[in-house]
């Protein structure tokens, strides 16, 4: 593990040359209600809506959260979700947008309707596609693989997600893997769900998943059965004449398979499993990142093995950072730091997430001595929402509201320890007397606080902006007060 993060500290930031099918993605969030028992249909109380890039748009901004430099080819259609479309990729850092603006073909658009279950979980209600399938004509075939020829010449990596909507095909996928290979560019292939691979000879790297694998080469693949993945991957290579393929499994890892080697399972983490979509793209930017700055196959697909699993646990597309990786890495290697951030970090953290439409809550404490009233009553405050955190005092704040013998425990060993609950997704230290300044700039959905607190401090500035203060039942347990006088007690006998 600590080799890996070396390696992404090593990250050369390369250039990535990606095509596909890019598309424009909306996303819809409301309270959901019922108007009445008679009517069962629910009704979605828009409160925001908001536009993303989809997608390939979604390999290129992840490429980019991971330090890459990335040139976008494609297409879309002449109307207002294309100039945002555009627009929108160039604001998040692509180095070049080649999109093909084309008349009369509509670009691609997806738009999903949120539920926010009463501030909880989001969860997808239903999903809108518009958008235009038909393969390019043979004239914009050639302008998009001229732009290919164009930048794969300063590129080490041509990616290529296919969603078959009509911009990768069988005419001209071959050719462009040709003109890259030429230019010594290594091609990395997400396939679409199709049952011929040949459109994609000659690639180095394909990355299905376990349906799309199963269906290219006529293997069931059950579970992570290692004897069906090799034939299936066996195929697979066979068709394309690639040099290795990976095939995804979801909670079962990742399968890889050299050309001129076995294959070797790599399992994956157990994460709690907000949202599925994406992970694919993550995989797929993190190995062109990583096989651009010089990783072989298996470090860089262990590192996209962390990618995926992240991705899976936020609510939407997410990109993934660089950052991201290295504090998973540390938080798997059992190292302080994965959880605990200091707040400026914290609040780009808070607004990543919340843009994945997640809901934030907010407590805080001395939390000194760490006991099971403490454990119970985290456990209650993570179940209002999908993303807790955890602001504690310092050990100067602490003296002055408890006294010169506080805390039992430093600062940075009681966020270690908090940060260890699985309950918990971030642990802060706040110097100030109470947690308002942290308030202020978070802006937590959610305020939840102990049952015996007579008054909640923090409590009218978080309703200012719209938010909830909950008060949550007495947990019993014993207090640190009471642990403190039983040790004293008993050292006195």
């Amino acid at each position: 593990m600590q080799h890996l993060i070396e390696i992404v500290n090593r990250f050369s930031n390369p250039k990535v040359a990606l095509v596909g099918d890019f598309m424009l993605d909306r996303y819809v969030y409301g309270d959901t209600e019922r108007v009445s028992a008679e009517a069962p249909v629910p009704v979605l109380k828009v409160i925001r809506s908001e536009s993303r890039i989809g997608g390939a748009g979604n390999v290129a901004a992840a490429i980019l959260a991971l330090g890459g430099e990335v040139t976008c080819i494609g297409v879309s259609g002449k109307d207002k979700a294309g100039e945002e479309l555009t627009v929108m990729l160039r604001s998040a850092g692509a180095q070049t947008v080649s999109l093909l603006h084309l008349d009369g073909r509509a670009t691609s658009v997806k738009t999903r309707y949120i539920g926010l279950s009463q501030h909880k979980n989001a969860q997808q209600m239903v999903r809108v596609d518009e958008e235009v399938t038909e393969a390019l004509s043979t004239a914009a075939q050639r302008t998009v693989r001229a732009a290919v020829r164009s930048q794969t010449a300063n590129c080490p990596v041509l990616a290529l997600q296919d969603h078959n909507k009509g911009v990768l095909s069988d005419s001209n996928v071959p050719e462009i893997i040709a003109d890259a290979r030429k230019a010594g560019c290594k091609v990395i292939v997400d396939p679409a769900l199709i049952s011929d691979y040949r459109r994609y000879r000659g690639a180095t790297l394909l990355t299905p998943n376990r349906y799309e694998a199963s269906l290219a080469s006529g293997v069931e693949i059950a579970g992570a059965d290692t004897s069906a993945l090799e034939r299936a991957g066996r195929q697979i290579l066979m068709t394309t004449d690639a040099e290795t393929v990976m095939i995804t499994l979801d909670r079962d890892g990742i399968f890889l398979l050299e050309r001129d080697g076995s294959g070797q399972t790599f399992p994956a983490r157990p994460r709690s499993v907000a949202d599925g979509t994406g992970a694919g793209d993550a995989v797929l930017a993190t190995m062109a990142v990583a096989i651009g700055s010089g990783c072989d196959y298996a470090d860089a697909l262990a590192l996209a093995n962390v990618a995926g699993g992240l991705e899976v646990e936020r609510f939407g597309v997410v990109p993934i950072s660089r950052a991201e990786i290295l504090d998973e890495l540390h938080r798997m290697l059992g190292l302080r730091g994965g959880k605990v951030l200091a707040r400026k970090r914290l609040a780009r953290e808070i607004i990543r997430r919340r843009s994945g439409g997640e809901t934030i809550v907010f407590t805080n404490g001395c939390f000194d001595l760490l006991h099971a009233g403490h454990v119970r009553y985290l456990r209650q405050a993570r179940e209002l929402g999908s993303c807790l955190i955890i602001a504690i005092n310092s050990d100067d704040s602490v003296r002055r509201l408890k006294g010169p013998s506080r805390p039992v425990i430093g600062a940075d060993e009681r966020a270690e320890m908090l940060g260890a609950l699985e309950c918990v997704d971030y642990v802060t230290i706040f110097d100030e007397d109470t947690p308002e300044p942290l308030l202020e700039l978070l802006k937590p959905d959610i305020l939840a606080k102990g049952g015996t607190t007579p008054v909640v401090v923090g409590a009218e500035l978080v309703e200012t902006y719209g938010g909830k203060v909950l008060t949550l039942d007495r947990v019993e347990g014993a207090s640190t007060t009471e642990i403190i006088n039983r040790i004293v007690d008993t050292g006195e006998r």
